[in-house]
């Protein structure tokens, strides 16, 4: 239809997400929306004609979810590392090895890009018919320019195949290539002095991520990185916290970045920090169930603190093959103790935070319209179910990208 018409749909109950609590509700809405754009949210005797109408018949519509952290570009896979946990080998003894990410990135330099593409793409619309309308994917299995960039023009096609809207992230710095080994400092100082300045005029990257752990890259090292990453005006995220505490959450704060993820061992420092700095925690119950963690984030600190909690999937090939948000959710809620209320807001409101975005994750005139229609009474029903019906109606920017529904 052409871009001027309007679209409405009749007689759903909405969870608007407006406001700081609670779900929004309002009861046999219609939602108005011309273009990209909503334009109408409220009671169905008011709203304005549209060109097309559909019926919700009093299903639950909420906002598109969001999943803001995935590695979901990559080849090969590593279900034999699985058996290797499950015998008792930990994640680092493997990576120690030449497994873990290691092993992902020799796939992944051997693969071009169609073949990335082949590859990925089912794992994105996996997650879109779950009701994920935005997603964001890092690079990270490349190690080198060459396939880094070739993995983020795959995240990139992967948003036009499936109409879903990609945002991308630059990790170089997520593992020691084997070319610089022992050498991590030269390795940073190439991505910063080298590779950064190309990765920003290609337009490729949204934001920059980096993985501080022990088995990662240290705090000093992260804080050139971001450094550079700022000077070349985008944004930083940070794999924090997740095995040990190595002041992660803090660092990521004092550069103003948009989120810490993993955060089971962030201090109580590190989430005062983060309070102040307006920086999201993004919680990843995938990773923390497949390698059988026991350390919980600190979920009441950030209660306390006011830090916005956004919820993950994770999704890569070695710790967290999660392919469904709202499974991320429900784990959310089981293993960490979330309420259904945070684990969408997770999933929408702070989740769109966690991205730099303001323009979705809420139903309301002005915001994208990013809608999802289940077959649900209450919005507890999307944490409750570990494996829940397929939505009825994904909307994506104004489109139907997914649909059950007659």
């Amino acid at each position: 239809m052409p871009a001027t018409d309007r679209l409405a749909l009749h007689g759903a109950r909405v969870a608007t997400l407006e406001g700081s609590e609670g779900y929004g509700l309002v009861e046999n809405a219609s939602v108005v929306w011309r273009g990209e754009r909503i334009e109408y949210v409220g009671p169905r005797g008011a709203a304005p004609p549209a060109e097309r109408e559909w019926e919700a018949g009093g299903a639950l519509l909420t906002p598109g979810l969001i999943d803001c952290h995935t590695h979901l570009v990559f080849a090969g896979n590593r279900a034999g590392e699985f058996e290797q946990r499950l015998k008792g080998v930990s994640y680092a003894e493997i990576a120690r090895a030449g497994g873990g990410i290691a092993a992902s990135v020799r796939a992944t330099r051997e693969a071009d890009e169609d073949a990335l593409l082949a590859a990925s793409l089912p794992r994105a619309l996996a997650l879109r018919d779950d009701g994920v309308t935005t997603v964001e994917i890092k690079s990270g299995y490349g190690l080198d320019l060459d396939s880094e960039l070739r993995m983020l023009r795959a995240a990139r096609r992967i948003g036009e195949a499936s109409g879903q809207s990609v945002r991308t992230s630059f990790l170089g710095a997520h593992a020691l290539p084997p070319e610089f080994a022992g050498r991590a400092d030269d390795y940073i100082a190439r991505i910063c002095e080298d590779w950064l300045p190309q990765i920003a005029e290609s337009g490729l990257a949204d934001a920059v991520d980096a993985y501080c752990e022990g088995i990662g890259f240290s705090p000093d090292q992260v804080d050139r990185l971001f450094s550079a990453a700022r000077r070349h005006g985008l944004p930083v995220k940070l794999h924090a916290d997740q095995l040990s505490d190595l002041g992660g959450a803090a660092l990521l704060a004092h550069h103003g970045g948009l989120s810490a993820d993993h955060v089971e061992y962030t201090s109580a420092e590190g989430v005062a920090a983060m309070a102040t700095a307006g920086s999201v925690a993004v919680l990843l119950p995938g990773a923390f169930y497949a390698l059988r963690e026991t350390t919980l984030p600190p979920i009441a600190a950030f209660r306390e603190h006011g830090v916005a909690m956004a919820v993950a999937t994770d999704l890569n090939p070695g710790t967290s093959p999660l392919a469904s948000l709202r499974t991320a959710m429900n784990m959310a809620c089981v293993l960490f103790r979330l309420t259904p209320e945070e684990a969408l807001r997770g999933a929408t409101v702070h989740a769109a935070r966690a991205l730099g975005l303001s323009d979705r994750g809420r139903i309301a005139p002005g915001q994208r319209a990013d809608l999802v229609l289940w077959q649900a009474e209450q919005p507890a029903e999307l944490a409750y179910w570990t494996a829940g019906a397929a939505p009825l109606r994904v909307i994506a920017g104004g489109r139907q990208i997914s649909c059950v529904a007659p």
